[in-house]
């Protein structure tokens, strides 16, 4: 006796299907990502005005070098975490919005 073919052990090998995200996800994320990305403005208004106030100067052509690369690196980095941060609240804000439309159900079912 085989029971390889029982509806038992068919329904537990399919995979339970996943619930989507609703509004109040999309939202709650957006609000943390803008929050982040607020905050990384604040650190990099002070890391330029930092740099403003105490510009790197070494006597050593080499050493000037790598300073200003450092400090280009680290202004660069600063601000893209802040449109990073900016960019994926607003498209979570976005999807949030569309989510509130009629519809949103029917095109998300749809492969």
């Amino acid at each position: 006796m085989s029971e390889a073919s029982s509806p038992e052990k068919t329904e537990k090998a399919e995979q339970p299907s996943r619930q989507r995200k609703g509004p109040l996800s999309f939202l709650s994320g957006s609000v943390t990502s803008f929050g982040l990305g607020w905050l990384a403005l604040q650190l990099s208004g002070r890391v330029v005005g930092y740099y403003a106030e105490h510009p790197p100067h070494y006597d050593a052509r080499f050493a000037q070098s790598i300073a200003v690369f450092v400090k280009t690196l680290i202004v660069g980095m600063t601000f893209l975490a802040t449109f990073t941060f900016a960019f994926v609240g607003l498209g979570l804000f976005l999807t949030f919005i569309r989510s509130l439309l009629p519809g949103w159900k029917q095109a998300e079912e749809t492969p």
